[in-house]
């Protein structure tokens, strides 16, 4: 949409960027409703909770010894961690200043905040900078017009956070505060992005373009006047919103995993929110039939209670963000509102993300309960997912499996892995994502336990690994879906990028019936003679023998036998350390099972029940 046009659709008469997080009601008002309400009572005390801890601590300080580590050691958590405290002080003392605004520790402990952030010496993460030299001290990069302002997803973050807080404080926050805010917004994130070279996540088709573009967008729409400036900003981040649609196709997947879900799509509403305020409603993102698509992925990603399907870099765990939810099922009835108590706690964002949490407090309906996610099975067709969650008499159970490619965003090269769980518990599972770091988003990054085919449910063929790239793919063979049964069928040969592997069929036939089963069939065929065909199962617990061709995995609540033929197939388990997003180092297992002498063809089965 050209400036022009979007300058005509601005509303500006009688516009107070204060009442854009407010439409129908006074801040007075929706400031009585939120504590007057027993829905929003627990994560109000969360919030104040938190603001007690954080009044008797200090700010703690980005040093310069923490901001190299990432150049000279290629760790960035440390930074990181601490960067994040800091937003933590942000966003929690300006939710209390607004809350309670009787409480003048909360008001000077924001201010404090407020002035801190507007120091910094970049608002980007160390990781995130242009490498090597000059570039990265200084947190530049050359461009037409001389050196221009590196903008990352926090930069972006922070402006929007800085002046949506100001907004909602009003006279709370100090005349030279509000000004400082306008100042540093603009210096560091809005001239940049009005007169400099455009920024590669400006065509991304990932979260990068949602969260960047969406809170440069919004910062603009609270600190610029309606006119020229404010639409040539819309008009770019407009662009790189219709970039991050790209990414999608139309079943709506995030193949990047639930998380970025939440946080790409989730920056793609809170600036669609404004906009659509903004223009009094001439400028509606969310009339889409891929929108909506997109918004109903929440409800086919989850299995069991907070257990998402974490194909890539997803957490196996996740709460929900209740405002997200309750705003996006008033768009879309279709949208299925979760049960409060999957609801995510204050401190759940480690990134201690502004907009996101004043949302929780604005957007959720009081009287809305939601439900616990209900028994379906769904088949995503472009991204070649099947989910699957049976609830019968005996329990409920869980399938996922998925196909796609090896090139996906925040891709893990896991092509035909599958999880598996029952009552809460996942006996066969995916890792998710690592703990992330220069290894993590360079040459080692296959290396790594989560992200290459090694840490996954899927075949070693000759003692090769899956293969990276968007020629490794996988080709639907077979998807079919009653009340009883689920077929999901792929060839997967592509991922190998083995010459000696001509075929590679892995068949999936899911069973929802009171004693719910999966059967798995592998089907090879080789140009010559293989060495060897091992099958490998990832889980949390160690797997044990129980005679003759069976192994149970024992998850306490829930245990899982794995029948085969033990005259063909012997098996091994190997105790594998993974470490997680959050650096943990946390122990699982891989459970091997080796064909003896495999032939030039070869098929493999596999069956997996329940037991008591």
């Amino acid at each position: 949409m050209e400036a022009s046009l979007i300058r005509s659709k601005l509303v500006t008469e009688g516009f107070e960027a204060s009442r854009l997080l407010f439409p129908g009601e006074t801040p007075e008002q929706a400031r009585a409703r939120l504590l007057g309400s027993a829905a929003h009572e627990p994560l109000i005390g969360e919030i104040r909770g938190e603001a007690e801890v954080l009044l008797k601590e200090p700010m703690p300080e980005l040093t310069y010894s923490l901001f190299r580590l990432f150049e000279e050691k290629g760790s960035r958590s440390e930074y990181d961690r601490t960067y994040f405290r800091r937003r933590n002080a942000l966003a929690t003392f300006g939710l209390m200043c607004w809350l309670e605004p009787e409480r003048q520790d909360y008001a000077d402990a924001l201010a404090d905040a407020v002035w801190s952030v507007c120091n910094e010496y970049t608002w980007c993460l160390s990781a995130h900078l242009a490498p090597g030299g000059a570039e990265l001290q200084s947190g530049i990069r050359a461009s037409g017009t001389g050196e221009q302002p590196t903008v990352d997803l926090f930069a972006a973050e922070t402006a929007f956070a800085l002046c949506e807080i100001a907004a909602l404080t009003g006279d709370r926050l100090p005349p030279l505060l509000r000004r400082r805010v306008q100042q540093e917004v603009r210096r560091r994130v809005l001239e940049p992005f009005l007169t400099g070279a455009a920024y590669k996540w400006e065509t991304e088709t990932h979260n990068w373009a949602a969260v960047c573009a969406g809170s440069i967008g919004a910062a603009a729409i609270y600190s610029l006047p309606g006119g020229e400036e404010l639409a040539a900003v819309l008009e770019r981040c407009l662009k790189a919103l219709d970039h991050y649609l790209l990414g999608f196709e139309a079943d709506g997947a995030c193949t990047e995993g639930y998380a970025y879900w939440q946080y790409g799509f989730g920056f793609y509403v809170y600036f669609a929110d404004l906009l659509k305020l903004r223009t009094g409603g001439q400028i509606d993102l969310f009339d889409s039939a891929k929108v909506k698509e997109i918004a109903m992925f929440q409800q086919k990603c989850f299995l069991d209670g907070r257990k998402v399907v974490n194909f890539s870099d997803s957490v196996p765990e996740a709460g929900v963000f209740l405002g997200l939810s309750h705003y996006l099922q008033a768009l879309y009835p279709g949208m299925e509102v979760p049960e409060a108590g999957l609801r995510s706690a204050y401190t759940e964002d480690h990134c201690r993300r502004w907009a996101p949490a004043l949302r929780n407090l604005l957007w959720v309906r009081g009287e809305e309960q939601g439900a616990p996610w209900a028994g379906a099975s769904y088949y995503l067709p472009d991204a070649q997912w099947l989910v699957s969650r049976h609830r019968c008499p005996s329990g409920s159970y869980v399938f996922a499996a998925k196909g796609g490619h090896n090139a996906e965003p925040h891709n893990h090269n896991d092509i035909g892995q599958f999880m598996l769980g029952a009552g809460g518990v996942m006996l066969l599972t995916d890792l998710g994502s690592g703990q992330y770091s220069r290894d993590y988003f360079g040459s080692g990054r296959y290396g790594i336990l989560c992200n290459g085919s090694q840490g996954h449910s899927v075949p070693i063929v000759d003692g090769r690994l899956q293969q990276a790239g968007r020629s490794a793919c996988a080709v639907l063979v077979e998807r079919t879906s009653t009340d009883t049964q689920d077929v999901f069928a792929i060839e997967l040969s592509a991922a190998y990028a083995y010459e000696g592997l001509a075929r590679l069929e892995r068949r999936f036939v899911w069973s929802k019936t009171d004693e719910p089963m999966l059967e798995l069939e592998d089907a090879f065929e080789f140009t010559g003679q293989p060495i060897s065909v091992v099958e490998r199962f990832i889980s949390w617990y160690k797997p044990e023998g129980l005679g003759p061709g069976l192994v149970r995995i024992d998850g306490g609540e829930a245990r899982l036998e794995i029948r085969f033929d033990e005259s063909r197939l012997s098996w091994t388990a190997a105790e594998l350390e993974h470490i997680d997003h959050f650096g943990r180092k946390t122990a699982c297992y891989a459970l091997d099972f080796a064909v003896g002498h495999p032939a030039r063809t070869e098929t493999v089965k596999l069956v997996f029940s329940f037991a008591d």
